[in-house]
């Protein structure tokens, strides 16, 4: 862009005439909008609360009243309809609802703001029956985050995930390929459960003609809210202050030109409209726009642009923006995936001069005698690593010696990420920033410079290395015997794939030939590895099992991996992460290395241990989906984690679709799941919320990855400082909480990334080799729509009634259960109308075809047999 001393003054913008996006007032706006005063351009916003104001009603002794009209939390926008928003509510109940643009006053998704519960008569009554017509006029958008329908009652999940961290840490977690990944979503805030009496236009609205509108439960007939019981209504306040902007207030998005040609305004400004309707449309300058827009604009219809929001007056339907780059063709892998980087704040800049400096600068780099004379030496014993085949940065390694008395001394060693990265330096505060890395479908951006992830760090085979090791003596059944932490060198003889692993333990009476393996230190013989492999396995069998027994819960949701054109970058094709068990072998170890230091840094330092708590189900989400179970028959125990497991693999029998049923009822067993949080013991009095719901474990933290993870850093420099190795860590209670809740926010944005990434892979996938057909399992039932999962690929999708050849269909409930009934038409005169019976775990078969639109596509239906 430009660099012009031309900005635009915010007081000066008027409403340009033309349709755009504005703060257009619903029925909430319009009694919260305030007077204009005289002499002052109407306020469209109401003024942020002062701190002033915040003092003098602290002085003035209405604190208690505070709390009860007062709120705070994390906003979170329906991102299929703008105009609604949620913050979680405090006591776990149904969210509190913001009415409209000019309710939420400016804030963005994902801000920390502070709302004023509105009075009850502007309260939302809400449909007791979980039929909900509004959510049926929203639109599709390319990132399936919008799961709801009568398939599950839900509020918005805290943490803005469509699978929260909920499920076992080393599952899925982060890490490309390694762990998989758990997809992250925007969840809509109980769009289920809501519905306004004024049904008659609610229908008008979203058009339902008389032939296709259903009967509607009996639900409450009173229009005032004050005279309706609680459970019949929603809360619903406005926004008053933003405690914190956490949304980068930048967007990817697209220039147009004014439409008032005759106005001041043209002459100055262009309109830019971001793809993400959540944030609000902005004037940017003409004098940032590219030279020749203004005569050729037809030019740029298609090109992506970011833009920074960098004002929103409260008397301006449009915020004021600043055009930061044009990235390209709107489509395109590499801008859209640098559009979605800078969206979500993503750090992909060179690291700066200052952090490279303190880097070793006499290269090849040689571990000093005085180190080793530090360490543990491990670099004789048999140690190997187990990673994606493509992997780069190994952060971790096995080892497993058998015992004389018939016990094993069994490793996992971490590289030694703080000997490199010390405290308070240029290099530590660029990956405290960053905090993670982020694996995208083509390319990671990593926390840390190349020289370390890739070669320093990293525990590449045949080279010297630091690592922090755990061991334990244990019993061929995995009982721990003993435990031992240090700081050790190892030698990797090895570096095994999970494909490698994963034939041994299928295999273990095959002779392995060199050509079937990589590279083997001459030290160990591949015999040698093929046996702790194996006797890994059988340990971690036993460790399994063990947790689950215990009351660990384990919700597995699909990943989506594809294979690259190695010249274009573009998918060739796409299929389904199969976890094996190599992939539990590598899962156990880390576990369970994870929960030794959690145990043992808390030991040592209880006011400044770095520590991961998951907390359990939010309430009433909870409560939602037992009801909703029960009603379609599903008999689910959902007293704890354990029996939550246990229901969940008990409950679909062995039949080729018994997979699937599980993976429908999995994603709606995640929605209630809350994210693991990284925090601070200091700051915690209470030692209960310390555990971990999913592994049912009092204590638990990360210490597996420091390469890609910033929390695992600081883990290892209080472990180090735990075992008299360093001396104690410099950061206070308080600032490790500050470091721990950015660590939360950036893992956070990390999994959005990571999710975004796939979904615009699968997206040019099913544009470059679609139509693509796949059987798909129901996994919710709307009144005019149907929600989907794809089974070949794994992905979410909305099926619209409206969009299919028709003669008509039919919403009823069969006792509570949720049914549609579709009636095609017939292909041939003479022959009948074929009806379809849509409901839970129906199963069907979908054709995923482009829309012609950038990243968009659509689920059809396909025509049911006669037969």
């Amino acid at each position: 862009m430009n660099n012009s001393d031309s900005r635009i003054n915010p007081r000066q913008l008027g409403t340009p005439r033309g349709g755009s996006y504005t703060a257009v007032p619903t029925s909430g706006d319009r009694k919260n909008r305030n007077k204009p005063t005289r002499g002052r351009k109407k306020s469209i916003f109401e003024a942020y609360m002062s701190k002033e104001d915040k003092k003098k009603r602290a002085n003035s002794g209405i604190i208690f009243l505070l709390l009860l009209f007062f709120f705070k939390g994390p906003l979170r926008i329906n991102p299929k309809k703008y105009h609604e928003a949620f913050i979680p509510s405090p006591d776990g109940t149904r969210d509190i609802f913001i009415d409209g643009v000019v309710a939420r006053n400016r804030a963005l998704n994902g801000d920390i703001v502070v709302v004023k519960l509105l009075p009850k008569e502007q309260w939302k009554v809400i449909k007791p029956d979980g039929s909900d017509k509004e959510t049926e006029a929203t639109h599709e958008s390319d990132v399936p985050e919008d799961m709801l329908g009568t398939c599950v009652p839900r509020e918005t999940a805290k943490g803005d995930a469509k699978s929260p961290d909920v499920i076992i840490e080393a599952q899925f977690d982060d890490n490309d390929a390694e762990h998989g990944q758990d997809h992250l979503q925007d969840t809509l805030a109980d769009d289920i459960k809501k519905l306004s009496l004024d049904t008659g236009a609610k229908a008008k609205a979203v058009g339902i003609t008389g032939a296709h509108r259903t009967k509607q439960d009996d639900g409450p007939k009173v229009n005032d809210p004050r005279l309706l019981p609680d459970k019949f209504l929603q809360r619903t306040a406005k926004v008053v202050y933003i405690l914190e902007k956490k949304h980068s207030r930048a967007a990817t998005g697209f220039i147009k030109l004014l439409a008032d040609k005759n106005s001041e305004l043209f002459r100055r400004c262009a309109m830019f409209s971001p793809v993400d309707h959540r944030v609000p449309r902005a004037y940017v300058s003409l004098a940032d726009c590219p030279p020749d827009f203004v005569t050729r604009p037809e030019d740029y219809s298609n090109m992506l642009f970011i833009c920074r929001i960098v004002d929103w007056k409260d008397d301006s339907n449009f915020a004021t923006g600043q055009l930061a780059k044009s990235l390209g063709q709107a489509g395109e892998i590499e801008p859209e995936t640098e559009g979605i980087l800078m969206e979500y704040g993503v750090d992909f800049s060179d690291f700066s001069p200052e952090a490279l400096e303190c880097l070793p600068q006499s290269l090849p780099w040689v571990i000093s005698p005085g180190e080793l004379a530090k360490r543990r030496d491990l670099r004789k014993e048999c140690i190997f690593t187990i990673d994606p085949s493509t992997a780069k940065d190994l952060d971790d390694a096995l080892s497993c010696k058998q015992l004389p008395d018939g016990n094993f001394e069994v490793g996992v060693h971490i590289a030694d990420v703080s000997y490199f990265v010390l405290e308070e330096t240029a290099l530590d505060k660029v990956a405290s920033e960053r905090a993670t890395s982020v694996y995208l479908v083509q390319k990671v951006i990593p926390m840390l410079p190349k020289l370390l992830c890739e070669e320093l760090c990293s525990l590449n085979p045949m080279r010297d290395r630091l690592t922090f090791s755990v061991m334990w003596k244990v019993t061929p059944e995995g009982k721990i015997l003993d435990e031992w932490f240090g700081r050790t060198v190892i030698c990797s003889c090895v570096k095994l794939s999970y494909d490698h692993a994963q034939s041994m333990i299928e295999s273990p009476g095959k002779v392995f030939s060199p050509e079937e393996l990589p590279p083997v230190s001459p030290q160990h013989s591949i015999a040698e590895i093929q046996q702790a492999v194996l006797n890994l396995h059988r340990i971690a069998q036993h460790l399994r099992k063990q947790r689950f027994i215990d009351g660990a819960l384990r919700l597995d949701q699909l990943k989506l991996s594809f294979t690259l054109d190695q010249e274009s970058g573009m998918p060739q094709g796409c299929y389904i992460y199969q976890y094996r068990d190599s992939n539990k072998l590598v899962e156990e170890f880390m576990l369970l290395a994870n929960m030794a230091v959690a145990h043992q840094i808390y030991r040592s330092f209880p006011e400044q241990a770095l520590l991961r708590r998951h907390p359990p189900p939010q309430t009433k989400l909870l409560k939602d989906l037992m009801e909703f179970c029960n009603q379609v028959g599903l008999d689910i125990d959902f007293s704890t984690a354990g029996t939550l497991h246990k229901s969940l693999n008990e409950t679909f029998g062995a039949d080729k679709y018994s997979e699937a049923r599980k993976e429908v009822l999995t994603n709606m067993f995640s929605r209630p799941m809350q994210m693991a949080l990284y925090f601070c013991t200091g700051v915690l009095e209470d030692e209960t919320l310390f555990r971990h719901y999913a592994l049912n474990v009092p204590f638990y933290t990360h210490f597996t990855s420091p390469i890609r993870r910033y929390a695992d850093v600081i883990v290892h420099r209080l472990l180090s400082a735990s075992l008299g190795a360093s001396s104690p860590i410099k950061m206070e209670k308080e600032a490790i909480q500050r470091q721990a809740d950015h660590c939360n926010d950036r893992k956070m944005a990390s999994k959005r990334v990571q999710e975004l990434s796939t979904d615009l892979f699968f997206a040019i996938f099913v544009r470059e080799c679609g139509p693509l057909e796949s059987e798909a399992m129901v996994m919710g039932v709307l009144n005019e729509a149907f929600d989907v999962l794809v089974l070949k690929f794994g992905v979410q999708k909305r099926i619209y009634c409206n969009a299919l050849p028709l003669l008509g269909f039919h919403f009823q409930k069969v006792g509570r259960k949720p049914e549609l009934t579709l009636m095609w038409e017939p292909e041939k005169l003479e022959q009948e109308s074929v009806p379809q019976v849509i409901t839970i775990f129906t199963l069907v078969e979908v054709v995923l075809t482009s829309d012609g639109v950038p990243l968009k596509y659509s689920a059809l239906l396909k025509r049911p047999s006669l037969e």
